[in-house]
């Protein structure tokens, strides 16, 4: 996923929107990845008996709201110690990678100049 260099002209409104389309597309190929593997474990592990516990319990732990069902074995306060790590990771990446060509486009458009003195 390439970005125009400062010195390149700016991207077409039609490159931008499907630049735009392919970052959302990846960020939300990535929350679909964390959310089957958080439902599946929430499942397995906490030995809860429908797939819809299983992924309120990880969309609620994936967006960083906390757990819903509390986990009794030890095998499913690992997961869910493991799972709850990695979804602030995957879900702070995701949103970057969405909002990457805005914030490119933006500071493109205002052109900041490295070549100006550092304070």
């Amino acid at each position: 996923m390439k970005f125009e260099h400062k010195n390149q002209p700016l991207a077409s409104h039609a490159q931008f929107r499907r630049r735009v389309l392919r970052h959302f597309l990846s960020g939300s190929v990535l929350i679909g990845f964390s959310l089957a593997i958080g439902t599946i474990g929430y499942c397995y592990f906490g030995q809860l008996s429908s797939v819809v516990d299983g992924f309120y319990n990880a969309s609620m732990i994936l967006t960083g709201m906390g757990p819903v069902n509390p986990m009794t074995c030890p095998e499913g306060k690992i997961f869910a110690s493991i799972y709850a790590l990695y979804s602030g990771i995957a879900f702070l990446t995701a949103v970057s990678i969405v909002v990457a060509p805005v914030l490119h486009r933006l500071l493109h458009r205002l052109h900041l100049d490295d070549d100006s003195p550092s304070l």
